[in-house]
């Protein structure tokens, strides 16, 4: 197995984001591209990335591999790799080669681990209520929520879509057709911010974000980029009444 790619960059801040949701993934490389899908270890969030062989300017794979990674390990040597880098990726025995190209050739070996855990899916989910926005915009909204709260709100209601947050303080963010493309009539559910927070640090690698959810429903956040998907899926915060 050979990857390479001539910007480690991207990689390197999506493997960064992971990491502070889960640990240890299984990662699948075939001749369509790298592929991962965790759950954390909550069982609250899951995350779906997929580099498609279009994104790496080689990708020799005579057979489906599934790698077991540290991704702490993993980010901190992709940092390593600098703008106007080159990296290659190669399994050997046991280990996980990655050579840095620029003025030297630098290499690392990453000890695979054996991860026993069943393969994950990405769950089939139908959703009543899409948005499709700024990334910039999801951002600002769920920063200005961690001011007064632990959770927020998505809601659409009269042709806008809300995101709010309650606590002893409050906060809202209203938006209509004239900033966003809404799709749905009515729905609200609401979320934990410590994950939401952890989503939208990818909202710097996507122009775009897409918000799928229902009445106390999963929320899917999607990141479409030019080379690679990323997503997200968050179960609701459902609180009890007294």
């Amino acid at each position: 197995m050979l990857l390479k790619l001539d910007n480690p960059k991207l990689l390197s801040d999506i493997t960064s984001i992971i990491s502070e949701l889960v640990t240890e993934v299984r990662m699948k490389i075939n001749k369509d591209g790298l592929s991962v899908i965790a759950i954390d270890p909550a069982n609250v969030a899951l995350v779906s990335f997929i580099l498609p062989s279009s994104g790496f300017s080689a990708v020799e794979v005579p057979n489906e591999e599934v790698l077991g990674v540290n991704l702490d390990s993993l980010k901190n040597v992709l940092r390593r790799a600098g703008i106007g880098s080159s990296l290659i990726m190669q399994t050997e025995d046991n280990m996980l080669k990655i050579e840095i190209h620029d003025k030297i050739k630098r290499v690392f070996n990453l000890a695979l681990i054996n991860i026993e855990q069943e393969e994950k899916i990405m769950p089939s989910l139908e959703f009543s209520c899409k948005i499709n926005m700024a990334s910039f915009d999801l951002l600002e909204a769920i920063e200005d929520c961690v001011i007064v709260a632990d959770a927020c709100s998505f809601s659409i209601k009269d042709g806008k879509f809300i995101i709010e947050a309650r606590g002893l303080n409050s906060t809202k963010s209203e938006f209509s057709q004239d900033e966003i493309k809404i799709f749905g009539d009515k729905g609200k559910a609401k979320y934990s911010l410590e994950y939401l927070q952890k989503f939208t640090k990818a909202c710097k690698l996507a122009e775009n974000v897409i918000i799928n959810f229902s009445d106390d429903y999963p929320l899917k956040l999607e990141f479409p980029g030019n080379d690679f998907n990323l997503a997200f899926v968050l179960a609701p915060r459902v609180e009890s009444e007294d």
